[in-house]
């Protein structure tokens, strides 16, 4: 596996070694106050697609050079984190499974609650003027 850091001299090697389809991954920090049952770090992936048609270089999307996600993102790696999830995978699950048969019927006064709430809430001539919650 090859680590690309966060330098010139890094951005330049990667940029002679990579080749189209090959695919670069980097290493994301997620914070826990956002997100507190994500995983702490997670994976980006990127696919080099082509080459710049006016400057030499190879290109990650429309804009986004090797050597910039290097200088950006770094460290860069060519093969694929063990034991890190990407981002564009699942997040994990938190609460339990339901068990199977499970239903949830609302009772009578239930329905009629959630009716009076949408019926009161929903209609601008009887809810509350915006602002007038204020003292």
């Amino acid at each position: 596996m090859t680590v690309y850091q966060r330098t010139k001299r890094d951005a330049k090697r990667a940029d002679r070694d990579v080749r189209k389809g090959q695919k670069l991954y980097v290493i994301r920090e997620v914070s826990r106050h956002v997100a507190p049952y994500e995983d702490k770090h997670l994976y980006d992936e990127y696919t080099v697609s082509h080459r710049h048609p006016l400057m030499p270089g190879w290109m990650i999307s429309g804009s986004l050079s090797v050597e910039g996600l290097v200088l950006r993102s770094g460290p860069v790696y060519t093969e694929k984190p063990t034991g890190l999830r990407g981002v564009h995978q699942p997040a994990p699950q938190v609460a339990g499974p339901l068990p199977h048969g499970y239903e949830a019927p609302l009772d009578e006064v239930e329905i009629r609650g959630l009716e009076k709430q949408v019926a009161d809430g929903s209609n601008p001539r009887t809810r509350r003027r915006f602002g007038s919650w204020r003292v």
